[in-house]
């Protein structure tokens, strides 16, 4: 019997594999049913039919959408999940640092000398006097203060001890997660029925018997405890007891004088009470946010490049930036600088957020080079603070008319943030700031080595409220002139000087 339908040969071949969006969803689905009923040509009514035929488009174009984006969330260049990028590097070796914690000194001071030692143990916690939301720190170590004496000082963390407790019962792959967050890198201290447990970045080359861990952290920076299965590191017994700790952030730097609040009370060693003054008399610092996601899709590619030791000129700058607090770093030795000694070779850190690194970075960045990745033997790497090149800026501007008092404050605020931007070591995402950067590098990508003033004239003038800047009312260092940068320099901004070039006041 011969069937009233035409045959699938007639119906159109399927291959516009780009063409998943609702509107072409639904023309091809058109095309493919008049192909089997040429009668039904209309399609601009609210028919069952058409509403049928639409409803299956948009379930084709939601599925599309959910493909790409599956498909995306598998490739490093293209993941937007932190939770994707996490899965993505640990394949190629690669943690994301999570967030540092501040440190402060902190001083105690007795309201008078008491008969006998008053001590403030390690772990007691401090508090900034902010009412809502104190940023809390605990103390590394004990303070002590001597009987007769008023004074002392310790370490102060942006911090808070943990600690949880399971049982292994000696099971292989043993997973422990941790309640508190965001978990502290490096914090973990176990012990277990057989002994401490030492923290490992893989157990792939622990033995049956080595007592080792790993941590794997999530995009909530909830921490995970794995242990061994019995071939890889070997899985705990009895009771494990788990000390870490939580916090870290760009929050735990605080001002000056802002830690006033001690937990508790405190006595001497007669059991009197002791009145103290709590203080930071410098601003507390090393409080670095855990690795953002265009950050570590930056740098995830370039550690490929690396090997497992630190061999080439860029294998020590990729290193150390793996670091947390590293920003840029740069590797000169006698090859890109004469006055450097054969064998030997300077490794110039520049922080985050720009400044100059504390010795604890610089120490950090060193043992990263020669012990984490080791160098050759015979190569000698010293890491220093890096040399700046501060650029002064000296404006004369044209405001637009009738520019109120407030108006022209904000406006020297809105420039001075503009030329603050344009200096910026990392972009507000965490990646590198393109526009700057160590004068090696600087020549290799442009032939010349120097902050261009055509750049600086193009940003102020471009700045909302500045009607037009006469071309020598703009100096760099005192010169209407670019400024050149040394193969070791890096540019900062310095000192800003605006004025208003109708009136001579500054802005």
């Amino acid at each position: 019997m011969n069937s009233p339908y035409p045959t699938p040969a007639s119906i159109p071949p399927n291959v516009r594999y780009l063409e998943r969006d609702f509107d072409s969803i639904r023309s091809r689905l058109i095309e493919l049913v008049q192909s089997v009923f040429p009668e039904w040509s209309e399609h601009d009514v609210a028919s069952f039919g058409d509403i049928l035929l639409e409803a299956f488009a948009f379930v084709g174009d939601a599925l599309g959408y959910y493909l790409d984006a599956l498909i995306r969330e598998t490739r490093i260049v293209t993941a937007t999940q932190r939770r994707s990028l996490i899965a993505l590097a640990r394949l190629v070796g690669y943690r994301l640092p999570g967030a540092q914690a501040a440190t402060a000194v902190v001083t105690f001071d007795l309201d008078a000398a008491m008969g006998g030692d008053v001590v403030i143990p390690a772990g007691r916690v401090l508090r900034t006097q902010t009412i809502t939301s104190p940023v809390v720190f605990q103390l590394l170590g004990d303070v002590a203060i001597p009987a007769g004496a008023t004074h002392g000082e310790g370490t102060a963390e942006h911090s808070q001890s943990q600690s949880k407790t399971a049982d292994a019962r000696a099971l292989s792959g043993t997973d422990v997660v941790l309640d508190r967050v965001p978990y502290l890198d490096g914090s973990a201290k176990i012990t277990a029925g057989n002994g401490d447990y030492a923290e490992q970045t893989t157990l792939l080359e622990s033995g049956p018997n080595d007592r080792h861990f790993i941590v794997l952290v999530d995009q909530n920076d909830r921490a995970t405890i794995r242990f061994g299965d019995g071939r890889n590191g070997g899985p705990p017994t009895g009771t494990i007891q788990i000390a870490y700790k939580t916090g870290g952030g760009d929050a735990g730097n605080v001002d000056p004088n802002t830690i006033r609040v001690l937990d508790g009370s405190i006595t001497d060693s007669l059991g009197r009470p002791a009145h103290l003054t709590i203080a930071n008399p410098k601003r507390a610092s090393g409080g670095i946010e855990r690795q953002s996601v265009a950050a570590a899709k930056a740098l995830v590619p370039e550690t490929l490049r690396a090997s497992e030791r630190t061999v080439g000129r860029e294998d020590f700058e990729i290193h150390a930036r793996e670091l947390p607090g590293v920003a840029r770093a740069l590797m000169l030795t006698s090859n890109e600088d004469t006055t450097i000694d054969e064998n030997t070779g300077i490794l110039f850190i520049v922080p985050a957020g720009g400044g100059l690194p504390t010795p604890a970075l610089k120490g950090a960045a060193l043992r990263q080079v020669t012990e984490v990745y080791p160098c050759t033997l015979t190569f000698q790497p010293s890491a220093q603070d890096p040399v700046y090149r501060a650029v002064n800026i000296d404006a004369r501007l044209f405001l637009v008319p009738g520019a109120s008092p407030a108006a022209k404050v904000a406006l020297g605020a809105a420039v001075r943030a503009r030329l603050a931007g344009f200096f910026r070591v990392t972009n507000p995402d965490g990646t590198m700031n393109a526009a700057i950067d160590f004068g090696f590098y600087m020549a290799q990508q442009g032939g010349k080595s120097e902050i261009a003033w055509s750049d600086l004239f193009d940003l102020l003038v471009k700045t909302p409220g500045v009607r037009k800047i006469e071309p020598y009312d703009l100096k760099l260092n005192g010169l209407p002139a670019d400024v050149p940068i040394a193969t070791r320099e890096f540019p900062t901004l310095g000192d800003v000087r605006l004025v208003d070039a109708m009136t001579g006041a500054f802005l």
